[in-house]
């Protein structure tokens, strides 16, 4: 693997757990500790992409496969992925539900949503900045240099389970890999980051914005009516 995705992938990965860095500061700074939150997530997440793209200039540079798909086919295949990762999600979170005896709901889409409920420029980080780093690194990067060695089923399920665990949502890990192995197949399909790029940030989207305009206690009651789960990558 390329020195440069071992930068990125730790670029991640200290963006991750970079807020550790300012709580010792956190009396410094004249905000309130959910305000310093948000700020910091956003200005992480922004410079990590930031890093990010600039590493990864040289592959920018390489252009697209000869077979790769164009403007017609990305916008297709984003159409119809969105509609297949949807489907992958309501299955897996049945299988969850019906064999797994899992309840519907993810800790993860709610904290997510509770800060977002707190401050609506937060959804900039789920909806926009975290698709595309999590594209460029988990389907790019880590999938595909595992399809290098291994078949598409082999190195799509386990780069999609090292996704699913980085989500730390380990009730939900089965929803998480199904999602991932969807975006890794349309990768595959097109020859195009772009399209897993677009159909991931519109499914978080979807969900950011369907979840913030319905009050909490609605959506828990839809979740036991309709025994369905709405969770974002």
């Amino acid at each position: 693997m390329p020195k440069r995705y071992w930068w990125v992938i730790i670029t991640y990965f200290i963006m991750q757990y970079s807020a550790l860095l300012i709580v010792p500061f956190t009396d410094l700074i004249p905000l309130n500790e959910a305000d310093i939150l948000v700020y910091w997530t956003i200005f992480s997440f922004s410079l990590a992409l930031v890093i990010v793209l600039l590493l990864m200039r040289p592959d920018m540079k390489m252009g697209s496969a000869r077979d790769a798909s164009g403007a017609g086919q990305i916008i297709l295949w984003s159409f119809l992925g969105l509609f297949m990762a949807y489907f992958g999600q309501g299955l897996a979170a049945m299988i969850e539900m019906e064999l797994l005896g899992i309840d519907p709901g993810s800790e993860n889409t709610q904290a997510i949503m509770d800060i977002a409920r707190y401050s609506p420029i937060f959804m900039i980080v789920p909806a926009i900045i975290g698709p595309i780093l999590e594209e460029l690194i988990f389907r790019k990067i880590i999938f595909g240099e595992f399809y290098k060695r291994m078949n598409f089923i082999f190195s799509a399920l386990l780069s999609s389970f090292i996704f699913a665990i980085v989500h730390n949502d380990p009730q939900h890990l089965l929803i998480y890999t199904t999602m991932g192995f969807v975006f890794a197949f349309l990768y595959v399909k097109t020859k195009r980051i772009m399209v897993p790029i677009i159909v991931h940030a519109a499914m978080n989207s979807l969900v950011v914005l369907v979840q913030y305009n319905i009050d909490p206690e609605e959506i828990e009651r839809m979740l036991e009516e309709l025994q369905f789960i709405f969770i974002g990558g």
